[in-house]
């Protein structure tokens, strides 16, 4: 269970970079790790420079795949990307944001919606 679960989290993760790549945006950074978490995607847009979420359920009957976000999850997002921007940045911070790219279903079948600009 827990490999599916894993297999299932990596699969989410490409399916969601395909999707934000045939919108336009060029990836930076697959899964930046520090001590406050992980930021799933790191991509460009124009030039803002913008975190990604990804999150997967099966069926949204136990609510929306983006609900999975609770406050101390964006907490530890924007501690991430502060760490991220001090390391990679330098001394010229560019404009960034947060999306969530939500899918829910199965592989076959998956509907895939991105927020932009959920939280600051």
């Amino acid at each position: 269970m827990i490999a599916r679960h894993l297999a299932d989290g990596a699969w989410a993760e490409r399916h969601a970079l395909q999707h934000l790549k045939r919108r336009g945006m060029k990836l930076v950074e697959c899964n930046f790790t520090s001590r406050y978490g992980e930021i799933d995607l790191v991509m460009r847009d124009d030039a803002v420079l913008v975190f990604v979420e990804v999150r997967m359920r099966k069926s949204a009957s136990h609510g929306h795949p983006a609900e999975t976000i609770t406050a101390a999850k964006r907490q530890r997002l924007v501690r991430t990307a502060q760490h991220y921007l001090q390391r990679r940045a330098g001394s010229a911070m560019p404009d960034c944001r947060f999306d969530v790219v939500a899918i829910t279903g199965d592989r076959q079948q998956p509907t895939t919606e991105w927020f932009r600009n959920v939280f600051t």
